[in-house]
């Protein structure tokens, strides 16, 4: 998540006095506090998950089960690339023969390549529900640890900002089969650093480490750290507009360090980058900028997410179903807008938190604005980005609501740290004995607040966050792999060079449990088609390979529960797409549609044979 704000005594966001860095030693070894925070979040990580831990091997997200599905593929992928020591950034294992630009798509091999040993000991089934909590649960401790050392002095502050950083409603909603969008365990520290680089005489050092970091997010996820450097953009000018001064002092090394970052970045990741935009498979855009409409729903700011002990699953039937990054609910948003109301005047974060708030919001609505799931006829940002502009043009506006996640729960820390009554100064000092001697003052005055005025701020805050506590994400049974294929039954029938064809053929619609055959076993086999974006015939992106004339006919029968009228032709192109493909054999295991199935691949290739629980056609002799 893009996490906005860090040590106001170390960098150019600071509400507070540099004097105060000095007040406080730092701390060397976690303090009961911290290990309570990581240990309540590990926890929650663990309830969010816990529909999968019921059959951990039968069970996929009920919201993204194709989502799950990839993601289970990736840490096979992640898996396969360690142990045979093949390039991780292409794989021949889907999609057969072309392969798939694995850079091209999310493939999060900075999580599954050092996860390999797990994957090959636990298989991917397991190890997904384990890093999908863990992950939560990590984002939310860097996020804490942020907070509580560089921006609040209050541990429960940061608690609170921390989970909501962690667990915040658009980052849980993702976590139903999208685990690439809940690890953003780097980014508060990519933040810190990145406000650390005007930091006197360690921009070197500072940069260095950005660099690192820069290049492992990358290998996580590239459009949370596109959202991250544009947040970190409008901080930076927000501050040299508020305090123009200090910005002009502290820019020599903060851009110094900055190129330092960048090059070692740039360094690392050159060939990564280039593979995926040059590559085999790569692809210009994205089916004619298909998401450029996903605007948020003005209404969804209000709404408690499905996902939560206040939501409901009928409300997306109006609002939305895919993305609920917004869906804050109406009190939170109510005490945000009073908390900035408050802080506002008093502290340059608080001011710098508002314009992040306001303009991602407002940047989010898309190219017509949304009400209540109706379409208003009335422009929004986006109408005036074209559809086809690089880059842009594969971004879904709602998704920078993710930075207004961020400045919320940076909100939360500090409102609550106010109540406290242990709120850094609102403003620098004018003099040095002033600065020394003003965080010692401030607290006292504060602690001095009748105990009805805090009573009363955190009810307000408790009656915001308690109702977003995430329920146990819904999930779905699944069929497991045939024994034909867990069994290693397959093995005498598909030779090296030679692809196993699964029916229904994997696709972004259909295939669901053939994509799993081939995740659950680790890439022993290689599949034709699938669920990833590459080209088309055009070198345009779009989900899946393209229909050949068997695949079409596939899931056509499949849709109209009965077979087509079939054709020669359609019998002889059968034959050629196997060919294309590769095929060895071609599978039917136990499927809702399996009766039509079979009676379309009878109709296209012939009687079939039955192995121990399959339908087979071996096809090595007319291929």
């Amino acid at each position: 998540m893009a996490v906005p704000v860090v040590n106001p005594s170390l960098n150019p966001v600071s509400s507070t006095v540099e004097a105060e860095s000095t007040t406080r030693a730092p701390r060397r070894r976690p303090a009961r506090a911290d290990l309570l925070a990581i240990g309540a979040y590990v926890l929650l990580g663990v309830v969010v998950c816990l529909n999968y831990w019921v059959d951990v091997n039968n069970r996929v997200s009920s919201h993204l089960p194709t989502d799950h599905s990839w993601f289970e593929w990736l840490f096979s992928h992640g898996a396969y690339s360690v142990r045979n020591l093949e390039n991780p950034l292409f794989s021949t294992q889907q999609n057969a023969p072309d392969g798939v630009n694995m850079m091209a798509n999310t493939s999060l091999l900075g999580v599954t390549l050092p996860l390999a040993p797990l994957t090959w000991l636990l298989g991917p089934q397991v190890v997904y529900a384990l890093y999908l909590g863990g992950a939560l649960a990590a984002t939310a401790g860097t996020a804490y640890w942020m907070l509580s050392r560089h921006l609040v002095r209050s541990r429960a502050a940061a608690f609170i900002g921390g989970g909501f950083l962690g667990f915040a409603p658009g980052i849980v909603h993702h976590a139903n089969g999208q685990p690439n969008f809940v690890s953003n365990f780097l980014l508060p520290l990519i933040v810190v650093r990145v406000f650390r680089l005007s930091e006197p005489g360690r921009w070197r050092r500072n940069g260095l480490v950005l660099g690192l970091l820069v290049a492992y997010q990358i290998f996580i996820n590239e459009e949370m750290l596109l959202l991250t450097a544009l947040a970190c953009l409008v901080i930076v000018i927000a501050y040299a507009i508020m305090r123009p001064r200090a910005a002009r002092e502290r820019a020599g090394a903060f851009a110094a360090g900055l190129g330092v970052g960048g090059g070692l970045a740039l360094l690392l990741t050159a060939y990564p980058i280039w593979f995926q935009f040059n590559g085999p498979q790569s692809y210009r855009g994205l089916q004619g900028g298909v998401f450029h409409s996903w605007g948020e729903d003005v209404v969804a700011f209000v709404t408690f997410p499905r996902d939560t002990i206040a939501g409901t699953e009928a409300v997306e039937a109006t609002i939305g179903l895919t993305e609920q990054n917004t869906w804050f609910g109406w009190p939170l948003v109510l005490l945000s807008v009073v908390a900035l109301a408050l802080l506002v005047r008093r502290s340059l974060v608080a001011r710098i938190l508002a314009v992040l708030a306001v303009l991602f919001s407002v940047a989010s609505l898309g190219p017509e604005i949304r009400f209540n799931g109706a379409l208003t006829g009335i422009p929004g940002p986006w109408s005036y980005i074209p559809e086809d502009l690089p880059l842009v043009e594969m971004m879904m506006p709602t998704r920078l609501t993710l930075v207004t996640t961020a400045a919320l729960g940076v909100l939360l820390a500090l409102a609550w740290d106010a109540v406290a009554g242990r709120g850094r100064p609102p403003v620098p000092a004018p003099r040095a004995p002033e600065s020394a001697t003003a965080p010692a003052s401030a607290g006292v005055a504060r602690s001095l607040r009748p105990r009805w005025q805090r009573t009363i701020g955190y009810a307000a805050i408790a009656l915001a966050v308690l109702p977003l506590i995430p329920t146990p994400l819904p999930a779905e049974p699944v069929d497991p792999p045939p024994t034909f294929i867990t069994s290693g039954a397959w093995r005498s029938y598909v030779p090296d060079g030679r692809t196993l064809v699964p029916v229904p053929i994997p696709s972004n619609v259909h295939g669901l449990s053939t994509l799993r055959w081939s995740a659950l076993t680790q890439h022993q086999f290689p599949i034709p088609a699938g669920y990833f974006i590459g080209p088309n015939l055009d070198g345009e992106g779009v989900f899946g390979a393209p229909n050949r004339n068997t695949s079409t006919l596939i899931y056509r029968s499949m849709d109209a529960g009965e077979l087509p009228e079939l054709t020669d032709e359609d019998r002889r192109q059968a034959v050629e797409d196997l060919r294309f493909w590769r095929a060895s054999v071609v599978v039917l295991g136990a499927h809702p549609k399996e009766a039509v199935l079979r009676d379309l691949m009878t109709a296209l290739l012939g009687e079939p044979q039955q192995v121990d629980d399959v339908w087979l056609w071996d096809v090595r002799d007319r291929v």
